[in-house]
């Protein structure tokens, strides 16, 4: 755009209807001259047209210049009425204009379409005063637009003089907006703003940032060209110094790097076809500028290569009267874990490259999963590694990340044999049934190559690309229950039971671990407290409900605690925690004997639950009110205990007339089913014969033993099916004080896993059907064939 390119044409009287010529990407300005080129046959024939009449045509933007045959929807209404300078036919039957712009119109109306687009239009102008807010944005534009040249190489330098000569504010704005590479929106913006005020205003705002982006392409190019010659001249600087070292015989300190990985290689014993894979890693190392971003990736990986134990392993320890005491020493009770334990060193003993066991310990939290690993470990004389898997969605956690993702790294399993510095350590896998899965991928699939004997010895993890033998390492992994570990992985573990404790062994467990290790962790000495066997049954009864041992430590913890801080303050020398004294450390008791305050009423019955934390009693609640047919259920019941409600009552209805029941009895009245503790959610069909036998209480008015707890399945017909969960299930009963217990007939197996001293009090009953249970349970009635007194109750 030169001065000449600007001419004054303020005198030219613009028509009232124009033919309007549809623009692609373009805007054209007032006062400002500009080639256009035309290949459409309309914007032709409309340029012939107004040849022969004054040259004057109204040049408007399209809103999307990819549309050939625009509409009038598709055009702006604001636009430039520009005079038609010169006519150029080229070559290619195309046609070039020079037009130069004479001012802002509006179209007010479309007057016709064909040939080509005219429309009555409204010429827009705007005069105002130049105050000196308008003089200092001239001056401003004016500064940034300078600047903008010097920058910018396509913009000629004799543009800045043309600017500082324009007077007019609107005729500045104009000129520098159409000299600017912007989008076309922000072009008809500037061409819309009718004051030259606030047209000045946008454009500094536009300028402005288009200085910002140039500023910084500018500085990123320097950077980059320094960073070249820098990278240059590092390069030659390191050849000459190989040359100078080359003549002085001396070695450079990539030569010597690769020299000691080589030798890290070969120290790691590994097998040949990944000793190889080391070795071109090397070799590739070394012809690897150290700036480049692959070298540090190269260097790693070489790195993980050699620390690993490829070849290390510890000597296990086969004296198995040894391990045996540890066993005993570190664990009270657990006599099949430990057996199993011994048989697995007994058979390692004979036969050396058996394959490692694959164990999963199940039970509820605190019965001493995570720390009977340890004294495993302990006991073969390995190194012990444990690894959390709760919680845990990505598979990459597990099989470790690929070499082109940034920080990458391998997963659990070689991180943990890296640490343990062996290949032949104890693996603790915790939590495995907390695993989770999401868009990541899933962690359990990828533990089956892990866990699987036949599999693990070929273990890939995706960082290392290469097998790494896991058969030697055993793998030892717990949960608190199976429901959630799938199938296929369950199949490749030896499950092991690790169920509650009773009182009397968690009585023992106290005195022999646990307080021995509070007064320990408390700061005391063995000769400053001692806790009663009578005081320490006080804990376990009345402050602690659990299957495990970690609330039962935590009591005994406080009340070392306590004692500890009196000890401090020189209160007292020596301590005997009694039964009295447990309240004045621990304050009033916790629990108490859901069974010891109860009688024998009508509408409740006593069952008992499997739950992940051990067993539990429950007590079941029936009532009826006149109604019809309702039969309502509340408690947080899941399905299966539903429909276990619904099966009990069928029972009752086609047993009406045996059970002396009105037939009719559903027709008069509405039924309430409940369970207390209504906020913990309960499922499961072993409730089935507790619902039918507190249905049958109510219907008939006798009253259910309070001190006979029950479980089991039933059937539409009354048969009774088995359960799971026994041991949990008697150990809860023998907290809550019942003292007899009626179980399936088929789970009188079950008993067998169960100690001598927990059988020792408690009375059980094995029934088919429910006939024998009504009998049994409620008052006045006898089940004289299982009976062994024959009294009546």
């Amino acid at each position: 755009m030169s001065p000449d390119d600007i001419k004054d044409v303020s005198q030219i009287k613009i028509p009232e209807i124009l033919p309007i010529l549809p623009l692609r990407d373009t805007v054209v300005y007032p006062y400002i001259a500009v080639p256009l080129q035309l290949s459409r046959g309309k914007s032709i024939k409309l340029v012939d047209d107004a040849m022969l009449g004054n040259k004057i045509i109204g040049l408007f933007s399209q809103k999307d210049g990819k549309i050939d045959d625009p509409d009038y929807d598709d055009i702006y209404r604001f636009g430039t009425a520009a005079q038609i300078v010169k006519k150029l036919k080229m070559p290619d039957d195309t046609v070039q204009i020079f037009v130069q712009g004479l001012e802002r119109v509006r179209v007010k109306e479309f007057m016709a379409k064909e040939p080509y687009f005219k429309a009555k239009i409204v010429e827009i102008k705007h005069e105002e005063p130049i105050d000196i807010v308008v003089e200092a944005l001239m001056k401003n534009v004016i500064a940034q637009f300078e600047k903008m040249i010097s920058i910018t190489p396509h913009l000629p330098k004799d543009l800045g003089v043309m600017t500082i000569n324009i007077e007019d504010p609107g005729k500045l704005a104009d000129l520098i907006s159409a000299n600017l590479s912007i989008k076309l929106e922000e072009h008809q913006e500037i061409l819309e703003i009718i004051s030259p005020k606030e047209r000045l205003k946008r454009l500094s705002a536009i300028l402005t940032r288009e200085l910002e982006i140039m500023e910084l392409g500018s500085k990123i190019q320097t950077e980059v060209k320094t960073g070249m010659d820098k990278t240059h001249r590092e390069y030659f600087l390191r050849q000459q110094l190989k040359a100078i070292q080359r003549e002085l015989g001396e070695e450079d300190e990539k030569t010597i790097e690769s020299k000691e990985l080589k030798y890290k290689i070969k120290q790691a014993r590994m097998p040949k076809d990944i000793e190889e894979i080391a070795k071109k890693e090397v070799e590739r190392l070394a012809v690897m500028p150290p700036s480049a971003s692959e070298y540090t990736v190269a260097r790693t990986y070489i790195d993980w290569l050699v620390t690993l134990p490829w070849s290390k392993s510890t000597k296990d320890n086969l004296d198995i009267d040894e391990a045996s005491k540890i066993l005993d020493r570190d664990h009270y009770d657990l006599e099949k874990v430990k057996e199993r334990i011994l048989e697995f060193l007994a058979v390692h003993k004979l036969k050396k490259d058996m394959k490692a066991p694959i164990l999963c310990f199940v039970g509820p939290p605190g019965v001493g999963k995570t720390s009977l690993g340890k004294s495993i470990a302990r006991a073969v004389d390995r190194k012990f590694i444990r690894i959390s898997l709760g919680g845990v969605r990505d598979e990459a956690e597990i099989r470790g990340h690929r070499r082109t993702y940034v920080g990458a790294l391998p997963g659990k399993i070689i991180q943990g044999l890296k640490t343990a510095g062996s290949n032949n350590p104890l693996f603790m896998i915790d939590e495995i049934d907390k695993l989770g899965a999401d868009f990541r991928g899933d962690p359990s699939s990828a533990m089956l190559e892990v866990l699987d004997p036949e599999q693990n010895n070929t273990f890939q993890d995706h960082y290392l690309d290469v097998p790494f033998d896991l058969s030697r390492v055993i793998f030892i992994a717990t949960a608190n229950m199976l429901d959630s570990i799938p199938p296929a992985l369950l199949d490749r573990m030896e499950v092991l039971d690790l169920p509650g404790y009773t009182e009397e062994e968690k009585l023992k467990i106290a005195k022999r671990y646990l307080i021995p290790r509070q007064i320990k962790e408390n700061g005391l000495k063995r000769n400053r407290i001692t806790f009663e066997n009578p005081a320490v049954a006080k804990i376990i009864s009345e402050y602690t409900r659990e299957a495990g041992l970690r609330n039962l430590e935590r009591e005994i913890g406080t009340i070392c605690r306590k004692v500890a801080k009196d000890v401090a303050k020189g209160k007292t020398k020596k301590i005997t925690i009694t039964p009295n004294r447990i309240p004045t450390y621990l304050g009033s008791w916790k629990f108490h004997s859901e069974v010891a305050e109860r009688k024998d009423e009508v509408g409740i019955a006593t069952g008992l639950a499997w739950t992940p934390m051990g067993g539990e009693i429950l007590f079941i609640e029936a009532t009826k009110m006149k109604g019809k047919r309702e039969l309502a259920m509340t408690g947080q019941l899941g399905d299966v205990m539903k429909e276990s409600a619904h099966a009990a009552m069928s029972y009752i209805r086609s047993k009406a007339k045996l059970l002396k029941i009105e037939e009719d009895f559903f027709d008069k009245y509405d039924f309430h089913i409940h369970v207390p503790a209504g906020a913990i959610p309960k499922d499961g069909p072993s409730a089935g014969i507790t619902i039918t036998t507190a249905l049958v209480s109510l219907l008939t008015g006798r009253p259910v033993r309070h001190d006979l707890a029950m479980t089991g399945e039933i059937t539409l017909r009354g048969k009774i099916l088995p359960i799971g969960g026994v041991k949990e299930k008697v150990l809860a009963a023998r907290r809550a004080g019942i003292t007899e217990i009626i179980l399936p007939k088929k789970n009188k197996k079950d008993l067998e896993e169960i100690p001598k001293n927990v059988l020792k009090n408690l009375k059980f009953r094995f029934i088919e059907n429910m006939d024998s249970v009504i009998k049994i349970a409620l008052v006045d009635g006898i089940d004289e064939k299982n009976s062994k007194t024959g009294k009546k109750r």
